[in-house]
C-alpha cells in the first residue's frame, strides 16, 4: 500500500461532495468546523460542488467527477474529505482517470456512509491508503469521545508506524440536528458491547489487511473492475484480508441477500477476519426476521471469525479504519483493540 504523507497542521484540506452536498440549513454547523480546522492550522479549500444539495447530489455528475480530479491531481493538497456521505457517489466512478490519480502525489480520502464507495475505489484501483472514519462534519473541535477526537491525530501517523483504538464506551442511537443545534456533539447514551457470531465464544484475534465501507452502496462494487476480488487477494496476499462494513438501511432479507451476492462471488473464502458495524436499519421486520438472523444465515458457518457490533458506520462513534493497513484484532467480550501498521 502507499500511504499518503501524515495529515498535519498547516496540511491543505480540499472539501469537495462528490455525493450529497450541504444544505443552506446546515450551512452553520458546516462553518463552525471550517472555522474549527482553521484555527487548528489546517488549510481549507472549498470546493464549488458543496453549499447545495438537490435530487441527493451536490452538482451533476460531471462537475463532480471534474472537480474531484482536479482535487486528486493536485499536489499541494493533503487530503480531500467529502462534509457528509449520501447517496450516489457511484455515478462518478466511471468518470474518473485511475491512471493519472495513480501516478499523483496520494492523498487521504476520509469519512464513512457513501464516502467509501470512493475511498475503497481509490485503495482497490490506484493502491492508496484511505480512511473509514468520522465525517467532516463531525470533526468539530468541541467533539471529545476518544474516537472521534483522535481522528485527525491518526491520519497525521507516519508510513511505518502503528496506532491502537479500543472500543468505545457507549454509541448513539440517533443522529442529533445540526440545523437546531449546529454545535451539537454525539450524545453517547448507549453501552458498547462488541460480540461474535460464533455461538459460546468469548475471545479472539486475527489480523490481514482491512478493507471495506458502507455495505449497501460497495456491495455493488466487488466482483466489478472497480473493486475486483482477485486483485485485492493479490495485493493483500502477504498479509491476507479483514473486511469490514455496516448496514445503513437495508432490511433483514435485503441484508441476506447482499451477504450471499458476496458468498456466491468468493469474497468470504479470502477472509481472516469480519468486522461489522453496529446496523442503523431497522432490526426485525413483520415477518419476525432479525438483523441478527440474517447475518446468522449467511455469516455462521464462515471460516474466520465474525465480530458485530462494531464501532462503525452510521452509529457512532466511528474507529478510523484505514483501507490497506495491516491490522491485528484482539476481542475479549466485551470488549476489543485493534492496533494498524501503516505498513
Amino acid at each position: 500500500m502507499i500511504y499518503p504523507a501524515p495529515l498535519v497542521l498547516g496540511s491543505t484540506i480540499a472539501l469537495s461532495a462528490f455525493s450529497s452536498g450541504v444544505p443552506e440549513a446546515i450551512h452553520p454547523r458546516l462553518d463552525l468546523v471550517i472555522t474549527d480546522f482553521r484555527r487548528r492550522g489546517f488549510k481549507i479549500i472549498e470546493g464549488s460542488c458543496l453549499r447545495e444539495d438537490q435530487l441527493h447530489v451536490s452538482a451533476s455528475k460531471e462537475l463532480r467527477a471534474q472537480e474531484l480530479m482536479d482535487f486528486l491531481l493536485d499536489d499541494s493538497i493533503a487530503a480531500i474529505a467529502p462534509p457528509w456521505g449520501g447517496e450516489l457517489a457511484m455515478e462518478v466512478l466511471d468518470l474518473l482517470d485511475y491512471e493519472k490519480i495513480s501516478r499523483a502525489t496520494p492523498k487521504w480520502i476520509f469519512g464513512f456512509s457513501d464516502v467509501s464507495t470512493l475511498s475503497v475505489v481509490i485503495s482497490a484501483r490506484c493502491g492508496w491508503a484511505s480512511a473509514h472514519c468520522a465525517n467532516f462534519i463531525d470533526l468539530s473541535i468541541n467533539q471529545c469521545d476518544p474516537l472521534t477526537a483522535n481522528t485527525l491525530k491518526h491520519l497525521a501517523s507516519t508510513t511505518g508506524t502503528s496506532f491502537i483504538q479500543l472500543s468505545s464506551e457507549k454509541y448513539q442511537l440517533e443522529f442529533g440536528d445540526f440545523e437546531d443545534d449546529p454545535k451539537h456533539c454525539l450524545s453517547l447514551t448507549e453501552p458498547t458491547a462488541w460480540l461474535c457470531l460464533h455461538p459460546r465464544t468469548t475471545a479472539v484475534s486475527f489480523s490481514g489487511r482491512l478493507i471495506g465501507g458502507c455495505l449497501g452502496t460497495i456491495l455493488h462494487l466487488f466482483g466489478c473492475c472497480y473493486l475486483d476480488i482477485d486483485t485485492l487477494q493479490q495485493r493483500f496476499a502477504d498479509k491476507g484480508m479483514i473486511l469490514y462494513f455496516e448496514n445503513a438501511q437495508m432490511s433483514p432479507c435485503e441484508l441476506i441477500r447482499a451477504l450471499l451476492n458476496l458468498r456466491f462471488k468468493g469474497l468470504f473464502s479470502h477472509l481472516n477476519g469480519i468486522l461489522i458495524g453496529r446496523s442503523s436499519a431497522p432490526q426485525i421486520d413483520s415477518a419476525g426476521l432479525s438483523y441478527l438472523q440474517a447475518l446468522q444465515s449467511v455469516l455462521a458457518q464462515c471460516d474466520c471469525p465474525v465480530l458485530y457490533n462494531v464501532d462503525i458506520g452510521h452509529m457512532p462513534p466511528n474507529m478510523t479504519l484505514i483501507n490497506g493497513a495491516y491490522a491485528e484484532v484482539e476481542w475479549n467480550y466485551p470488549k476489543a483493540k485493534i492496533e494498524q501498521f501503516l505498513i
